[in-house]
């Protein structure tokens, strides 16, 4: 802590670290199919005591039923009839435990690659992603996948678990040639840290408690990690960017001209006497005050849910973006993005969609599909004109109004969006602004007839 900061950045950053000491860790595993991605979440929620004795019990039951002698701790996240009918993970499962050291939500992810869509939802906000692979199988198909998509959203930790090592004899050789090759392949992808743990998810090998079977793995177990992994960074670090929720305007005798704007800090630090900058409108201000949960405070940071008042009365309403004034993003109606399609419905040139970016939504026309990617071997399809259920490719936006969007390298949470059917609000894609880490394939964007939406 160096000593020029002022008072309130000092309280600040001691509150901070104060958090950090039961700092929360979001993170999704995925797998391909009996890898034994199922067990080791239940190994994990077993061996670390986050399982309830009648959750226990009813899977003791529901094994037994089946002439399974041990617990199936699998059945801990497959809940769906149809996961444990067909051994398979099938929807995304939310799991929440917490050790003394860290809290942790969990996103269970389907590992077949129907459920593509499954994984791109479960791991768009997570911090780290487990991937594991079958030791006796190696690196496949499915395993490129998954690291590709880790890649795409930017998951800043991966954790690469080759399970079922007690079926290769705990062989170490076998291990670090796994290791190695995902190792490659993943930096390639720009995955920015990669941490391999040998494991058995049946045995409990490596999982909660160190293996007595793997003496040549000096590393951490995978709860280890999971509680020592660095958390996000520093609120300081990210311009500031507060999307604007909901305008408070009472209009009392108490505060008659009283202007609130209320919302969550989407990342970076909102301090009292800032300069700022409202998107779209590009008028400027100053904060005046800073209200969170009842108390005026000099200074707030994200995820802080907050009402900021400023010092002139100025046109803003729900869906607008209070930015600095010297780190403000640039405004644009054109958008260009990498996109997963989540509906069974494609998504084709010409559609119109309502885009919805953190508060504000707005309606767009998709202009153009450039490319459509096979994650198996990073390949574009140049011009597909369409983008199936799980499909990942490039898409060209034209919007309604101007939007403040900054690119997903840059910020996960102001850099996404998501496209909406207009007609009956289901959503159809979930787009990451900017670029891939391959490039966008070239060509001339096809004309399409956009009356009625015409922008």
């Amino acid at each position: 802590m160096t000593s020029d900061l002022t008072s309130e950045e000092q309280a600040a950053a001691t509150a901070v670290e104060r958090s950090a000491a039961t700092s929360q860790l979001r993170f999704a595993t995925a797998g391909s199919v009996d890898d034994g991605k199922s067990t080791l979440v239940g190994r994990l929620l077993h061996d670390s005591k986050s399982v309830l004795a009648d959750q226990l019990e009813a899977v003791e039951h529901a094994s037994r039923s089946r002439g399974q002698e041990t617990p199936d701790l699998a059945l801990l996240t497959d809940g769906l009839r149809a996961e444990r009918e067909q051994g398979i993970t099938i929807d995304v499962a939310y799991r929440y435990f917490a050790t003394p050291k860290r809290r942790f939500i969990l996103a269970d992810t389907p590992g077949h690659v129907q459920y593509t869509r499954n994984m791109v939802t479960g791991a768009s906000t997570a911090e780290l992603a487990v991937v594991l692979v079958d030791a006796r199988n190696g690196v496949v198909e499915q395993t490129r996948r998954h690291a590709a998509v880790a890649a795409l959203l930017r998951v800043p930790h991966v954790v690469l678990a080759v399970n079922k090592m007690d079926l290769v004899d705990y062989a170490e050789p076998v291990f670090a040639a796994i290791a190695e090759e995902f190792t490659t392949y993943a930096a390639s992808l720009g995955v920015p840290e990669i941490t391999a743990i040998p494991i058995s998810a049946l045995a409990g090998d490596n999982v909660v408690t160190p293996s007595a079977n793997m003496d040549w793995y000096g590393g951490p177990t995978v709860l280890e990690h999971l509680e020592t992994v660095p958390v996000g960074t520093g609120p300081s670090q990210d311009p500031a960017r507060f999307p604007v929720q909901y305008v408070i305007r009472p209009q009392t005798t108490e505060h008659p001209d009283y202007r609130g704007y209320a919302g969550q800090i989407a990342s970076g630090v909102l301090r009292v006497g800032d300069a700022v900058t409202v998107l779209p409108s590009g008028r400027t201000s100053t904060i005046t005050g800073i209200d969170a949960l009842g108390a005026m405070v000099d200074v707030a940071w994200a995820p802080q849910s907050v009402t900021v008042t400023l010092a002139d009365d100025l046109d803003i309403s729900r869906g607008d973006l209070i930015a600095p004034s010297d780190h403000a993003p640039e405004t644009t109606q054109d958008v260009e993005a990498t996109v997963c399609h989540l509906h069974d419905r494609p998504l084709r040139v010409g559609d119109r969609v309502l885009l919805k970016h953190t508060t504000r939504t707005m309606k767009a026309i998709i202009k153009d599909i450039p490319s459509r990617l096979t994650l198996a071997d990073l390949s574009h399809h140049p011009a597909p004109g369409e983008l199936a259920a799980n499909d990942i490719g490039r898409v060209v936006l034209r919007t309604s109004e101007p939007l403040a969007l900054d690119a997903y390298e840059d910020s996960r949470r102001t850099g996404s969006f998501l496209l909406i059917d207009p007609a009956d609000g289901t959503t159809l894609t979930a787009g990451m602004a900017g670029d891939s880490f391959a490039a966008s394939a070239d060509g001339d964007q096809a004309a399409r007839d956009d009356e009625g939406w015409d922008f």
